[in-house]
């Protein structure tokens, strides 16, 4: 079983930027939680926005580590990346969900319901809880409206293949905080690592 790093190397390959990501608290506005599941994508991956190199549509994730990828789902959910890598590569982290711990009240609202489990579980949920949209887009995540501080202690993380996906869909690049009740889906048969 890893544990998540004390600090997070945005320079580090998306796989282990996936992996230090869960525990750490991320508020954006002063609004959000503790990430509790990521997915990796890395630019020689079929599955990733950056494989075909870059586009308008694409082109923050091949700037510099550290900074937020917003793009729209099927033209519906806006969905939060980080990316990581140096500058060129074309390498990013989507934040798949997060456990709502500040500002419950403004996520109600945004989202529309109670029920705290469902308020962050997936990547669009995350993002209408927090108020992310395009306009996010390019910010560095190490400056307000953002506010991510790194798991005080290790947390036992889970792996697993990604979700809604259908290139690589057997890469084991998901990542989830073990127990975890606030997952946008449960781990089959995971691997704690």
């Amino acid at each position: 079983m890893s544990m998540s790093q004390p600090s997070i190397d945005f320079s580090a390959s998306s796989v282990d930027v996936a992996r230090s990501l869960i525990g750490a608290t991320l508020l954006v506005n002063g609004v959000g939680g503790r990430i509790v599941e990521t997915e990796a994508y890395d630019h020689d991956d079929p599955a990733s926005h950056s494989f075909s190199g870059p586009t308008r549509r694409n082109q923050v994730m091949f700037g510099p580590p550290c900074h937020a990828y917003i793009y729209r789902s099927y033209g519906i959910h806006w969905c939060l990346n980080f990316v990581c890598r140096p500058a060129g590569h074309g390498a990013g982290v989507l934040i798949r969900a997060i456990e709502p711990l500040v500002g419950l009240d403004i996520m109600r609202k945004r989202r529309g319901l109670s029920d705290e489990r469902l308020l962050c579980s997936g990547p669009g949920r995350v993002c209408e809880a927090l108020g992310i949209t395009q306009e996010y887009s390019g910010m560095s995540i190490d400056t307000p409206p953002f506010q991510l501080t790194p798991p005080l202690d290790p947390v036992p993380v889970v792996t697993g293949p990604r979700i809604g996906i259908s290139k690589a869909k057997d890469v084991p690049w998901r990542f989830g905080l073990a127990g975890s009740p606030f997952l946008s889906r449960p781990f089959r048969q995971p691997d704690i690592v």
